[in-house]
């Protein structure tokens, strides 16, 4: 059975982050994307010019006629720009039953930009983390949604395990590409455990949407894998795609990772 995978998420024209990164994602995955736009944005490769929210009304009217049609197995939930909309998000996926979802609390852009307001960060928290089947934050994300300060080193990384956990989620991947070190280890926590997952910087500046991608590739494996080993599965992926992300030749700022580089034959 092919897999119907749905992201609630920003769109990003360039490409590489937001719902394109998203259905790039599912469909790499070989799972079928469907899509719900939560905000739209100007941005390139370089920075973000603007961000327009949807109407939350019609965030929940795109949601509710997706789920009368459609057989959902797994949800990303990404960009939410505005606390009225991860309430909406929280309330309908809830009435609908929604199940595998995986929330990427997207707060920065790649080059710095803010895409959360303020007042939203407390939404996310409250409405949103609960939910998730597996919550995908960064390491500045983690901070906000703690309140703490960003972790420097693995250990503290550790010790954000679990006030992260006590928002709620089922599981957790804390992502460590932020620590600056020659490597870039990510941490899965589930309650019983804490497994590190390490692996190896690769130096490239292409790593545009690489959150959208990662947590968009967990949800479209939940459905047919445990957790961890979703998890598992999507890190690999997108260590390649970081691999091959300079085959890609997009814009001047930190291009895209490349989604199909086990699909596509070089030429």
């Amino acid at each position: 059975m092919i897999h119907n995978i749905l992201t609630i998420a920003g769109s990003d024209p360039s490409g590489g982050a937001g719902i394109q990164a998203d259905l790039k994602t599912f469909a790499a995955m070989q799972t079928y994307g469907c899509a719900v736009l939560s905000a739209l944005t100007a941005q390139n490769t370089q920075r973000v010019t603007g961000v327009h929210p949807v109407p939350a009304a019609f965030v929940a009217q795109q949601i509710d006629t997706l789920f009368a049609d459609v057989r959902i197995d797994a949800v990303k939930v990404g960009m939410v720009a505005t606390a009225e909309l991860a309430a909406i998000i929280a309330d309908r996926l809830q009435a609908h039953g929604a199940r595998n979802i995986v929330v990427d609390p997207v707060m920065v852009a790649k080059g710095g930009d803010r895409l959360l307001a303020e007042e939203a960060v407390a939404a996310v928290r409250e409405c949103l983390c609960p939910l998730a089947t597996v919550l995908t934050p960064n390491l500045p994300e983690a901070a906000v949604l703690t309140g703490g300060d960003e972790p420097t080193t693995l250990a503290g990384m550790h010790g954000l395990v679990p006030p992260l956990l006590a928002l709620g989620p089922a599981a957790l991947v804390l992502k460590g590409g932020h620590l600056g070190t020659d490597d870039a280890p990510d941490l899965f926590a589930d309650g019983g455990r804490v497994v590190e997952l390490p692996a190896r910087r690769i130096p490239t500046k292409n790593t545009h949407g690489t959150g959208c991608s990662y947590s968009s590739a967990i949800a479209a494996l939940l459905p047919t894998h445990d957790p961890l080993e979703a998890v598992r599965a999507a890190k690999s992926w997108l260590t390649g795609a970081i691999l091959h992300a300079d085959e890609l030749a997009v814009g001047h700022g930190h291009g895209p990772v490349h989604h199909f580089h086990n699909l596509w034959t070089p030429r």
